[in-house]
């Protein structure tokens, strides 16, 4: 199988394992992958499905990332490149936390959970689509459910680097716009949720939504441009300008997990809504979804899902001995 070794530059502080499991949100998840050491996802780039192996080097916080593609079919620097942006937007590798540092040190309820999960960045999913398609999964069900109806997606639709047993991909819109609506009713989908999904992946194949044009629009025209689409609320919107085009400012207010994290630490009411969500985020201006995500990290350390020490103490194995770092261009 071709393999390609890389390493990418982050600005400490930076934990990969923080990182990874604000993206991942659930350990059932099988399309972002965290083993305790490695970042793993299957991507299709260029025509090409591959493995993506993210780790950190000894030290945690400080120090590149090294990176492992593997894939059936040769890689080329132009996949290697193209590979290099969508991780640094998968991990939040070009966001600079020093404002928002700054804020939690004048809020002692902030500042405590900043400090413990100091170097986790923001993380996106890959692309809008698959944002969206996330949202739609999810509304109104746990996010438990929410992720497992993802993961049967991945599995019936996903590419993979393999044969039976590999690891798959999310979806490219082509391939869910050609998905029978039956088919996605035996995954456990509700009929308006497998239209939307299919709907919208065929909006998507066929150029009518361009959805990666809404990152060069305003967040008024976003939010209008969104609730446009079939089976996108208030909800859908707001997660995916948070999850997708990495607006920090933008708590989604009608989270059912923020709301009961911020009722722990915040001592919000139990009939809080929407508006009382919207005026605490307010202090937080522009790094409430950067609360957000600490929250959520509280939430799942508390679930006893994190390490209590950095777990990503070296690259992935593959690539060498534990702490070696890849070549640039390396093949094997």
């Amino acid at each position: 199988m071709p393999r390609r070794g890389f390493e990418l530059e982050v600005a400490a502080p930076f934990r990969l394992d923080l990182t990874v499991w604000a993206l991942r949100r659930r350990s059932h998840n099988a399309i972002d992958r965290w083993d305790g050491i490695s970042y793993s996802r299957v991507l299709e780039v260029r025509g090409t499905s591959l493995e993506a192996l993210v780790g950190q080097a000894p030290g945690g916080a400080t120090g590149p990332l090294a990176v492992e593609l593997r894939s059936q079919e040769r890689l080329t620097t132009a996949t290697e490149e193209e590979v290099r942006i969508l991780l640094s937007r998968i991990l939040g590798l070009q966001v600079d936390l020093t404002g928002f540092y700054r804020l939690a040190r004048h809020d002692g309820r902030l500042s405590s959970l900043a400090t413990r999960f100091k170097g986790m960045r923001p993380p996106r999913f890959p692309s809008i689509f698959e944002t969206l398609v996330n949202a739609i999964a999810c509304q109104q069900l746990s996010l438990t459910v929410g992720i497992h109806l993802l993961n049967r997606l991945a599995e019936r639709y996903g590419s993979s680097t393999g044969g039976s047993g590999a690891p798959t991909g999310f979806p490219s819109p082509m391939r869910l716009a050609s998905a029978r609506l039956e088919d996605l009713r035996a995954l456990g989908f509700s009929a308006s949720k497998a239209r939307a999904i299919t709907g919208l992946a065929g909006q998507v194949a066929s150029g009518e939504v361009e959805l990666e044009d809404l990152g060069h629009l305003e967040d008024e025209k976003v939010q209008a441009e969104l609730l446009a689409l079939a089976g996108v609320g208030r909800w859908s919107t707001e997660y995916t300008m948070l999850r997708g085009l990495g607006r920090l400012q933008v708590l989604p207010g009608d989270d059912v997990g923020a709301r009961n994290n911020l009722r722990r630490r915040y001592g919000l009411a139990p009939s809080a809504g929407y508006d009382e969500l919207a005026d605490l985020s307010r202090q937080w201006w522009p790094y409430g979804g950067l609360v957000y995500f600490h929250l959520l990290l509280e939430a799942l350390a508390e679930a006893g899902l994190l390490a209590p020490t950095v777990a990503s103490h070296r690259a992935p194995s593959t690539i060498g001995h534990p702490g070696m770092r890849a070549r640039p261009g390396d093949r094997r």
